[in-house]
């Protein structure tokens, strides 16, 4: 064959060879298989996860997947065959997703989901008429770069409450169990944390859902993120009480589901004519001392960076008025403690809480004042960004104060859910460097849900409004601390859960809030209480304050002389007489002796230097002044 009689042909030929060559390296091929099971047979059925299944089959196939498999109400039959399936569509896929929503159960520590003629009568029936979720593993092992699934199955297991157990120790539980994947390049995405339950939601789809449609298939967004933003969302529309967490692990790279779309190649800017002023100031905001920008300010004193410079300064001298006052106000307090310890007098206590507490005014004053000028210094700064054109020049980077990038330049049109986290960033803006590389592609994650319960546990027991230890979890005891620093420190802050802005409220506070409170027996002592030791002859009474011991009164007592003798003693009557016992002979009763009775006491006594004895009768005591122990008078018996 003559290849000069074929022109046109060999054209097309070169043509196609030459359009496959140039096909971009993210054209890999996506499958997915969705399953939605709401018809339960034997149990209450479930509204939304047909409606959840088909708002996430349309967002795969708006999103370009090659194969999108969705079913729904399926029976373990069906399920299995339909894993089979997709397990042989995966063979030759780069990413291969599973998305389920319906029931699922944990027994044993394995995580089973349960297709809708599922009986369960038995714990055991688990095992025949479910399929565990390593099945569903096996079906996604074929693919290469990403193998994902996603499971909306955290609900309340309706079968738990019916199902016998037929051995005691077979542990069943809310939720599923925790799991910890064993093939690399792959995710297991729950709605909920291990052992909690999922919301299934007052709308038409699951927040879970909602918030998966929203992010997942975002182009260029890293499935990671994605899954972070996710979250976000679910904490923030179930109050804190839902938390999806993934499980798993992937490479450096980003693995997005759907590929970034290429950007527009832009012209050659114009080179800046104030590129080495900024470059300079940039350098100044970096060190970040007075010195540094004064010395700018000297070099340039006019101009657009010159204003942001007297701003920074600004900045610094109002964070230097606020350590002033905080510092005299805290000698001002510990001045005023001394003195009203010491006892001393009024006047002098009274001048040296006024000083206090206008120290305390002036703290607080400053406190405003710095917060107002690092407002102003960050809208400057926010100013200055938007104004620069960050594609003409990839050297300057604006650095958070946690020290990662505030913005990442490569990406072109971030998430709506991105916009205000980025927005917080820029807020927090206070140091700015040359990087001598591109940024890294991922922003600084947000403060988790534990940490930042943690960091205001700390803080309130900084203040003394907390007692326990910073475990992490804001339980009762926290929210009564938190009740506690409102009431004291005049705040209003949301005591149900843990956030930012009450952590920068107390972390103002520089000494302590809540008033120190010890047991009895113990008193305040600066910040720590110290046992209370009363003087000799005082003790500690109920008031937690020493009383002196009262000295015990003298009591006359009868003097053992003065009594009649007892053959004195009237004789017992006859009808008293005692027994006489059988053993003993019988004595004749001697004849009762007639007495002279003598006169009784009138139950009074007095006593003088010869002691004690009772007042006569027809007989007083008078008191003659003096004591009778020295001889000077004292009570005296007065007869008529």
């Amino acid at each position: 064959m003559n290849p000069h009689r074929y022109p046109k042909l060999r054209q097309i030929f070169l043509a196609a060879v030459l359009l496959l060559m140039c096909q971009p390296a993210w054209a890999e091929k996506r499958v997915a298989l969705v399953l939605g099971n709401s018809a339960y047979q034997n149990v209450a059925q479930l509204p939304n996860p047909v409606n959840d299944g088909a708002i996430i089959a349309a967002k795969l196939r708006e999103a370009g997947f090659d194969v999108v498999d969705s079913r729904h109400d399926l029976p373990a039959a069906e399920t299995r065959r339909a894993l089979r399936d997709f397990a042989d569509r995966s063979r030759d896929a780069d990413i291969a997703v599973v998305y389920y929503a319906g029931h699922g159960m944990e027994v044993d520590g394995t995580n089973y989901l349960i297709p809708v003629d599922a009986k369960l009568e038995r714990d055991t029936d688990v095992y025949d008429e479910a399929f565990s979720l390593d099945r569903v593993l096996l079906a996604i092992e074929p693919a290469k770069r990403l193998r994902l699934v996603i499971l909306d199955a955290c609900r309340d297991n309706p079968f738990a409450k019916s199902m016998k157990r037929t051995l005691a120790s077979r542990a069943i539980s809310q939720g599923l169990a925790k799991v910890e994947p064993t093939s690399p390049n792959m995710l297991i995405a729950y709605s909920a944390k291990a052992g909690s339950t999922a919301a299934d939601g007052d709308g038409k789809n699951s927040p879970f859902t909602v918030a998966l449609s929203k992010y997942l298939t975002t182009p260029g967004l890293d499935v990671r993120r994605a899954f972070g933003f996710v979250r976000d969302d679910v904490l923030k529309n179930t109050s804190n009480r839902q938390e999806p967490f993934v499980y798993g692990s992937l490479g450096g790279e980003d693995v997005p589901l759907v590929p970034a779309k290429p950007s527009a190649s832009v012209p050659a800017p114009a080179p800046n004519p104030q590129a080495e002023v900024r470059r300079d100031y940039e350098l100044a905001l970096q060190v970040g001392n007075k010195d540094a920008l004064s010395a700018f300010v000297a070099q340039y004193p006019d101009g657009f960076y010159a204003n942001l410079a007297k701003i920074q300064l600004g900045k610094l001298a109002a964070e230097e008025a606020r350590l002033a006052a905080t510092e005299k106000a805290r000698l001002a307090e510990q001045e005023r403690a001394r003195l009203a310890a010491e006892g001393t007098q009024k006047a002098q206590l009274k001048a040296a809480e006024a000083d206090a507490k206008a120290a305390e005014q002036a703290r607080i004053a400053a406190e405003k004042a710095k917060q107002v000028a690092q407002e102003k210094a960050a809208e400057a700064e926010r100013k200055r960004i938007a104004t620069e054109t960050p594609a003409t020049d990839k050297g300057p980077e604006i650095i958070t104060a946690a020290g990662n990038p505030a913005a990442d330049r490569a990406t072109a049109n971030p998430p709506a859910a991105e916009k205000p986290q980025a927005e917080k960033a820029e807020k927090a803006v206070n140091v700015a460097a040359l990087s001598a590389g591109p940024p890294p592609a991922e922003l600084a994650k947000p403060m988790q849900t534990a940490d930042l319960t943690k960091s205001l546990q700390i803080e309130l027991r900084r203040v003394g409004c907390l007692s326990g230890d910073a475990d992490g979890e804001w339980s009762a005891a926290s929210q009564r601390s938190m009740a506690l620093f409102n009431r004291n420190a005049k705040t209003k802050f949301d005591v149900r859960l843990a956030s930012v802005d009450a952590l920068d409220a107390i972390k103002l506070k520089p000494a302590r809030v809540c008033p120190l409170v010890c047991q009895h027996g113990f008193e305040a002592d600066g910040d720590h209480c110290s046992k209370i030791v009363c003087g000799e002859g005082s003790f500690l009474n109920g008031d937690n304050e020493c009383e002196k011991r009262r000295a015990k009164t003298p009591t006359a007592r009868r003097n053992l002389d003065e009594r009649p003798d007892r053959s004195e003693r009237v004789a017992r009557p006859e009808g008293l007489a005692r027994p006489e016992r059988l053993d003993l002979p019988v004595r004749p009763r001697p004849a009762p002796e007639v007495r002279v009775s003598r006169p009784q006491a009138s139950g009074q006594i007095i006593c003088d230097m010869g002691g004690c004895r009772p007042v006569r009768r027809g007989c007083r005591v008078d008191y003659q002044g003096g004591s009778p122990r020295d001889g000077s008078g004292g009570n005296v018996e007065v007869c008529n």
